[in-house]
């Protein structure tokens, strides 16, 4: 408590998120992933397929998606310590930003590779290709379907559903590719399908590569509206003006909030400010809030000059 009055009392309101236990969808995918990864290779390199190394070439790096987004989520759970006082809720935002670089980096690889192939076209056998791309969308269909429940409110776990989606598509543009060139003979099209597959992979990347950077330098998270926020703090009974709001992820699935707030009639008592926390998660999701309640009468912007 500082010397002016009451300008310095907190209220921290915590919601606990109830996280869902993903280990058993992680393993299960991590698993089927691996087999077909194997099935698509060896099939690739005995037809010459680049269509089919390429996607087996994502396909290992969703493993490794998979394996850094379980680890992320595994970590987040751990309890807050002496030295990390917030736990290691951010190991989540860590790992989604690792997998939009992995993918990225994939991206690269076919469209080089791809371009290579168009100057030397492979013989191709479509029915081959067409085989173990169906068996690629009941793979990676069932495995974004044990993601499906998470999508919406964890950019780790939904970064693994959109992959995994967009697998299955990518796998079913192979399948018509295969019977294209099993009825053309046209085989660029096989490298052809090589820079469809990194197109539509990183369509699907951007969108979580930008979000999760932003997560990381400590933005706003998606879906909370802060001038919405500021407003709703400043229409309070007893509340004359609000400043210095700060509102950043603690995860890839919860937020903290903290703001000053000028209640010239003094401070509105605990309840009050426990209350204010609790309605800020409701209506925003916010699950962690702490004010500090100023009486206006300058002494807080002396004494603790603001950033």
């Amino acid at each position: 408590m500082h010397a002016h009055t009451k300008a310095h009392d907190h209220a921290g309101h915590g919601h606990a998120h109830a996280v869902t236990d993903f280990g058993p969808a992680f393993a299960l995918g991590i698993g089927l992933n691996l087999a077909y990864v194997a099935a698509e290779a060896v099939a690739g390199l005995a037809s010459g397929s680049l269509a089919l190394l390429a996607d087996a070439g994502h396909n290992l790096s969703d493993v490794a998606g998979l394996l850094i987004a379980w680890a992320g989520l595994s970590l987040a759970k751990r309890p807050p310590s002496a030295r990390f006082t917030w736990g290691l809720a951010r190991s989540s935002i860590l790992a989604a930003l690792t997998n939009g670089l992995i993918l990225v980096a994939a991206c690269g690889a076919i469209v080089f590779e791809s371009i290579r192939r168009f100057s030397d076209p492979q013989p191709v056998p479509g029915g081959l290709v067409m085989i173990v791309a169906a068996c690629g969308i009941a793979v990676n269909g069932g495995t974004a379907w044990l993601f499906s429940r998470g999508s919406k409110t964890d950019v780790n776990v939904r970064g693994a559903y959109i992959h995994m989606l967009g697998d299955a598509g990518v796998s079913a543009a192979v399948v018509v590719g295969g019977l294209v060139i099993r009825q053309t003979g046209w085989h660029w099209v096989d490298p052809m399908l090589g820079l469809v597959v990194a197109a539509i992979i990183m369509r699907g990347t951007w969108g979580m590569l930008k979000e999760s950077l932003a997560l990381a330098l400590d933005a706003v998270p998606a879906g909370i509206d802060a001038t919405a926020v500021s407003d709703w703090l400043a229409g309070l009974q007893g509340v004359d003006t609000v400043h210095d709001l700060h509102i950043w992820p603690q995860g890839t699935s919860a937020s903290v909030l903290t703001a000053h707030l000028i209640m010239p009639g003094g401070h509105p008592g605990d309840q009050a400010l426990a209350d204010m926390a609790h309605a800020l998660f409701h209506r925003f999701g916010i699950g962690h809030a702490t004010f500090q309640v100023e009486t206006g009468d300058g002494a807080c912007q002396q004494a603790c000059p603001h950033a």
